[in-house]
């Protein structure tokens, strides 16, 4: 069973489209290519409406499960919800690559898959 098959999507106090939407099932094929045991993945946008506040208005949340673990993230941006969505799924590679090289993963077997990593520490897909 694919990953895709577990994908939840919710969103709140913002409208959702069908463009974020494919973005975000092409990053999580990115990562389910890194890390192919990835049994659920959940992710939560929202547009924060408190200006009073400092900090983003729009936020994503990733849950990401593997066997082993279950990876949260969360990151805001102030104007664009694909930049905190990009943070985000950047930020649960990174995650997902430290698991494996714990020994809790797919036995280092996604390391081998990444080609290198940027100067950012985000490893890049052959």
């Amino acid at each position: 069973m694919t990953v895709a098959a577990q994908l939840q999507i919710t969103v709140r106090d913002t409208r959702h489209s069908t463009v974020l939407e494919s973005t975000i099932r092409r990053k999580l094929a990115s990562l389910e290519k890194l890390q192919p045991r990835i049994t659920a993945f959940h992710v939560t946008l929202e547009a924060l409406n408190h200006h009073h506040r400092k900090g983003g208005q729009f936020c994503v949340k990733l849950h990401v499960k593997v066997p082993g673990a279950e990876i949260l993230i969360t990151r805001d941006h102030d104007r664009d919800i694909y930049i905190a969505l990009r943070d985000a799924c950047q930020a649960a590679r990174r995650q997902l690559i430290e698991h494996a090289e714990r020994g809790q993963g797919s036995d280092g077997a996604v390391r081998s898959r990444c080609q290198r990593v940027t100067n950012a520490g985000v490893p890049e897909l052959e």
